[in-house]
C-alpha cells in the first residue's frame, strides 16, 4: 500500500527477493513463527527494496511493515537497507527508507545486533558517494532500528504522532525512569528536540518527497 501511494504507477522494481532469513542459533519457535509471517504476508521478509521513481525522479527505496514480526530487523532486514544505501551510492540516486520497527530481531541473537553497524557503514558510503538519504519515521520506530539507519539521515521526516523512541514505555517503567512529558516518546516530541527535520501528514508524503529528491539529487546532478 505505501509503495502505491508514493511511487509513480509501475515504476517500482523489487529487487533482492532471494534473501531469506534462517534459524541459525535455532531461538525456540523461530523457524514457526518466520513460516507463519511468511504465509501470512506472502512474502519472504519485512522489508521490501528496490527502484522506483517519484514524480520522474529515480530511488532507491526500501520500506518496512510492521505486521511481519514486529518490522524486527534481522539480517536480511539489515541486508536489504545496506543494498538500497549502497545502490543509491552507486547509481547516484536519492536513497528513501520507510522505517517501521520494534528493534532487532532477539531470535537473531547477535546475527541482529550486527546490522546496526552495517547499516550505519551503508548510510556512510552512501554520504561519501553524495547521494541523500532521507528517512521516514512510521509508527513505531524503535530500538535498535532507531539507533542505527533510521536517525542517521540525510533528511528525517515523520508521520504525525509515530512513535519515536529507543526502549518502549513498558521497558522504561520497568527501569525505573522517573515521570516524563506526556508526549514523549513521540514524532511531535523528536521534532521539538531537533531529532526529526519536519513532521508530514501520509496525504501530503509524496509530493515532499518528489519535492525533496528533485532539489537534493545526487553529485552528479542525478534528479
Amino acid at each position: 500500500m505505501r509503495l502505491g501511494i508514493t511511487v509513480d504507477e509501475g515504476s517500482f522494481v523489487e529487487l533482492d527477493t532471494d534473501l531469506l532469513s534462517v534459524d541459525s542459533l535455532h531461538f525456540p519457535d523461530y523457524a514457526d513463527k518466520l513460516a507463519q509471517a511468511v504465509a501470512k504476508s506472502g512474502r519472504n521478509e519485512g522489508l521490501v527494496s528496490g527502484t522506483a521513481t517519484i514524480e520522474g525522479t529515480p530511488i532507491a527505496i526500501a520500506v518496512a511493515d510492521f505486521t511481519f514480526m514486529g518490522g524486527s530487523m534481522g539480517s536480511v532486514a539489515g541486508e536489504k537497507i545496506a543494498r538500497t544505501l549502497e545502490r543509491a551510492a552507486v547509481s547516484q540516486m536519492p536513497a528513501v527508507v520507510f522505517c517501521a520497527s520494534g528493534g532487532a530481531r532477539m531470535q537473531e541473537g547477535l546475527f541482529s545486533l550486527m546490522q546496526l553497524a552495517k547499516t550505519n557503514a551503508a548510510v556512510h558510503r552512501c554520504r561519501q558517494s553524495g547521494a541523500p538519504y532521507i528517512a521516514i519515521f512510521t509508527d513505531p520506530t524503535m530500538a535498535g532500528v532507531l539507533a542505527s539507519y533510521a536517525s542517521v539521515a540525510d533528511i528525517i521526516l515523520a508521520e504525525p504522532k509515530a512513535q519515536v523512541g529507543f526502549a518502549g514505555a513498558r521497558v522504561s517503567k520497568q527501569a525505573g525512569v522517573g515521570k516524563v512529558p506526556d508526549d514523549f516518546q513521540t514524532a511531535e516530541y523528536a521534532y521539538r528536540h531537533g531529532m526529526v527535520d519536519r513532521i508530514v501528514p501520509r496525504r501530503d508524503l509524496r509530493d515532499t518527497l518528489a519535492a525533496l529528491c528533485r532539489m537534493l539529487g545526487g553529485s552528479n546532478g542525478h534528479a
